[in-house]
């Protein structure tokens, strides 16, 4: 009787349809399992610096605060109104430069609203991450928006998918409701049907190189915090949708220390750069890291220009996720 009841309800119970699930994840290579271990290692070593430069601001923050109040109480009365007189003027000085910075950025926003190079990053994966993968990939969506404001060409960009967790966690971000920034919930197909023939989607497996930038194009950043589980996905994505393809011409001006993985935030820097200088090769060599590079690559006279990458890559680093899309990892391959 008992079996009978529960093949009714194997009956009743049909299994969901393809589209009504998500794909089960497929599991971690070895490989995939030591680059992710390396990488905890990584963020763990990193928290920790990180704690430690907190702490140790704290001390000089101290420090400081001790050495005004023992140099006004050094000098006489009128003395000591002149010096905090001056560091009034100092603070107004400085606060009259933040917000004139201010007001040009928001003025090369919005004319890069009109005129600059539309570049989508595409949210439509989150339902492929746990939380944590999107909160790290809100962060490297933060950094982007930050070194796109400093550009003194930015592009014109776009957040499409946004929806769920990803849209809850992106609100969460202090002033984001601010941002100059295109926000749309549809994806980049439907909130772009009538430029359809100018999307070009950014993956290491087109076989398409992209030469130069087409103000004419949108193209398309993937992002997906994916830990190796999703190889070949945007790629795939964008046959589907019948989208051009295209990758960036990394391997034709440097070599990478492993396979050729930027993060999101490396990607859309890189455009900008190029946009500013026209020149791929200095684009890669001011953003990509050195020690993404191979050895010989960083000794040869091509690394000058990216030898700032040392100091920067640590600034990089507080800000940056693996936001892969078609690479091991989580990085974004192209």
């Amino acid at each position: 009787m008992e079996a009978i009841e529960e093949d009714q309800s194997a009956k009743m119970d049909p299994p969901c349809s393809p589209s009504g699930c998500n794909p089960p994840e497929p599991p971690l290579s070895k490989n995939a399992r030591k680059k992710l271990l390396k990488q905890q290692r990584y963020e763990a070593k990193k928290a920790e610096k990180k704690a430690q430069e907190k702490e140790q601001k704290k001390k000089d923050i101290e420090r400081k605060r001790k050495e005004w109040e023992d140099t006004l109480a050094s000098v006489t009365e009128e003395e000591r109104a002149k010096l905090i007189e001056s560091r009034r003027s100092l603070r107004k000085e400085r606060m009259g430069k933040r917000s004139e910075e201010k007001e040009k950025k928001i003025e090369r926003l919005n004319r890069a609203k009109d005129c600059g190079q539309k570049i989508i990053i595409d949210l439509e994966f989150s339902d492929l991450m746990t939380p944590s993968e999107i909160h790290s990939l809100v962060q490297q969506i933060m950094y982007c928006y930050a070194v796109n404001g400093r550009c003194p060409s930015p592009g014109h960009l776009w957040l499409t998918g946004c929806n769920g967790e990803m849209e809850t966690q992106l609100q969460r971000l202090p002033g984001f409701d601010k941002w100059i920034i295109e926000k749309e919930h549809r994806s980049y197909i439907d909130a772009l049907q009538d430029q359809k023939e100018n999307l070009v989607y950014l993956t290491a497996d087109s076989e398409t190189v992209l030469d130069d930038l087409d103000l004419k194009k949108i193209y398309i950043i993937g992002g997906l915090v994916d830990r190796n589980r999703w190889k070949g996905i945007t790629m795939k994505k964008a046959q589907e949708q019948g989208i051009q393809t295209a990758k960036l011409p990394i391997g034709s001006y440097l070599k990478m220390s492993s396979s050729q993985v930027l993060t999101v935030n490396q990607v859309l820097e890189i455009l900008l750069k190029y946009i500013e200088t026209r020149d791929w090769k200095a684009s890669f060599f001011q953003v990509v890291p050195q020690r993404k590079r191979c050895e010989a690559e960083c000794n040869s006279d091509h690394a000058v220009d990216g030898e700032e990458n040392g100091d920067r890559d640590d600034e990089q680093e507080s800000k940056k996720i693996k936001c892969g899309e078609v690479s091991s990892s989580n990085h974004t391959t192209l």
